[in-house]
């Protein structure tokens, strides 16, 4: 159209020819300008109309598809969280689960997958409506390829982070309120991120622990824990009567509270662990709740203290038994004899002297 209206106008499209004055554009030339614009309009009108049909669907459609999914994940969060609040009301869900951390893991989990369904919606619809317009992606699949190549060669510990955080949360491996010894610390989980995991120490610092640089986690508060005391008496004490004290005291404690709800089983004497010449060890072990079995051994300890001072059982590292005192060693005792040998003018040395003295005074 734009060349039509030029040739219309008298203008010249070489460059190497002598410019010449432009003819005056005349009523005729602009009708037949108009009518080419118009003509080019009602051959091209239907295609943009598709073209701008086109795009406009796959927009709805990718708007539509994203909420209906981002909904759908966020009932089936809603769903887990309930699931946890029935189990909480239970007596064992109230020592199992924590409502707290199932609703954190849940979170987590729901963030990750809503951004991840809505990433692989509107990425698509982006491709789709380049496609429309008739745009070779291949140079910007490729280009988008080398470019994610190269951040991920210089990004590679924050996505193994992530990568690892994500595995972490979606495992149940640990959450909110856990203690965990993750090697390079230990402590209490405070926060779970998909980066950074958050720990409370035993002094009361923060460890700020990526996720990418644990190897081993161990959990010290799923299932349950063992609280164990040994119980070193002398070897002469009598064990049945180490046992009876032993049971009475178990049967005590599980009676008593607060320690009747966090004991999950009878103490038991598990015997004797070793024996040795002047004393020997008693086991005594119990399950717990998880991240109680501290507590529950101080006061295992207290009590069986108690009782043995009662029943007049002595425990190894009391009083030493009297000794009685050896008599003092006689001074003299390593001291020799004289020697005859000691004088010169003895019948001993003269005889034993080769050379007889002579007189000098002669």
């Amino acid at each position: 159209m734009f060349l039509s209206v030029l040739s219309a106008a008298g203008a010249d499209p070489d460059p190497t020819k002598t410019p010449q004055t432009p003819k005056p554009v005349t009523l005729d030339d602009a009708h037949e300008s108009a009518e080419n614009a118009a003509s080019w309009v009602e051959e091209n009108w239907s295609t943009w109309l598709a073209i701008g049909l086109r795009i406009l669907l796959i927009v709805v459609i990718a708007m539509v598809l994203r909420v209906i999914v981002r909904r759908t994940i966020t009932k089936f969060i809603d769903r887990m969280n309930r699931t946890a609040q029935a189990v909480d009301g239970t007596a064992l869900g109230g020592l199992l689960v924590n409502v707290e951390r199932r609703r954190q893991r849940s979170q987590a989990i729901g963030s990750v997958l809503r951004s991840v369904a809505s990433f692989l919606i509107l990425g698509t619809a982006a491709l789709m409506v380049l496609s429309t317009f008739e745009i070779n992606l291949a140079p910007l699949l490729a280009s988008a390829g080398v470019a994610g190549v190269a951040i991920g060669f210089g990004a590679r510990n924050l996505v193994t982070d992530f990568l690892s955080g994500v595995f972490m949360i979606l495992e149940d491996q640990y959450g909110v309120g856990d203690s965990i010894d993750a090697g390079v610390a230990s402590g209490e989980v405070i926060e779970v991120g998909l980066r950074v995991t958050k720990l409370r120490g035993d002094d009361g610092e923060i460890w700020y622990v990526r996720n990418g640089e644990v190897k081993r986690i161990g959990n010290l508060s799923q299932g349950w824990a063992t609280a164990g005391v040994d119980v070193t008496v002398r070897s002469d004490e009598d064990l049945d009567k180490i046992k009876r004290v032993l049971g009475e005291v178990g049967e005590r404690m599980s009676k008593d509270e607060p320690w009747n709800e966090q004991l999950w089983g009878p103490i038991e004497v598990l015997g004797l662990d070793s024996v040795l010449l002047d004393q020997m060890v008693v086991r005594v072990a119990a399950k717990t709740m998880p991240g109680k079995s501290l507590g529950v051994e101080r006061e295992l300890r207290w009590r069986i203290k108690r009782a043995f001072d009662a029943e007049g059982i002595r425990i190894v590292g009391g009083l030493p038994l009297a000794q009685e005192e050896a008599p003092a060693a006689d001074p003299t005792a390593g001291m020799a004899a004289p020697s005859a040998f000691a004088s010169a003018t003895s019948p001993q040395s003269q005889t034993a002297s080769p050379i007889p003295p002579q007189n000098l005074s002669k």
